[in-house]
């Protein structure tokens, strides 16, 4: 197949004429453009539309990281909470699972006594200490 060009001037003014180009089909008639879907319209310059512009999959992105990191740092900082409100003879069960006796808190190290017959105690971290079984039971 051919393809043919057809160059055509329109007036726009009578000091500036703009010059435009339309391929032509095989009887020498200029082709036109036309949309894939019979009810749209085709413009020249215009960008095409995209489901979802980038700013909607920024805040999506955005919504999802707050929700990802919130959970853990609300839990983080109740467990802080927990800790800071332990007392003496608090019964707590570390996140190890042994159940002991709070003895003494001197900062981040915590004595727990585990077994009353043979007076065995037990150094831990704060961060070990999983559930204040004295507080949740009232």
């Amino acid at each position: 197949m051919n393809n043919m060009w057809i160059l055509a001037q329109t007036e726009t003014n009578e000091a500036s004429s703009q010059v435009t180009s339309k391929p032509l089909n095989e009887q020498g008639e200029a082709m036109t453009k036309v949309p894939a879907d019979s009810n749209a319209v085709m413009t020249e310059g215009e960008p095409r539309k995209t489901l979802f512009p980038p700013w909607i999959l920024l805040a999506l992105m955005v919504l999802m990281l707050f929700i990802l990191f919130r959970g853990p740092r609300k839990k983080r900082q109740e467990q802080k909470k927990m800790v800071q409100s332990l007392e003496k003879n608090d019964r707590v069960r570390t996140i190890g699972g042994i159940i002991g006796t709070v003895v003494d808190i001197k900062g981040d190290d915590i004595t727990l006594k585990i077994d009353e017959s043979n007076n065995t105690k037990m150094h831990v971290v704060s961060s070990a200490i999983g559930k204040n079984l004295t507080k949740d039971k009232s």
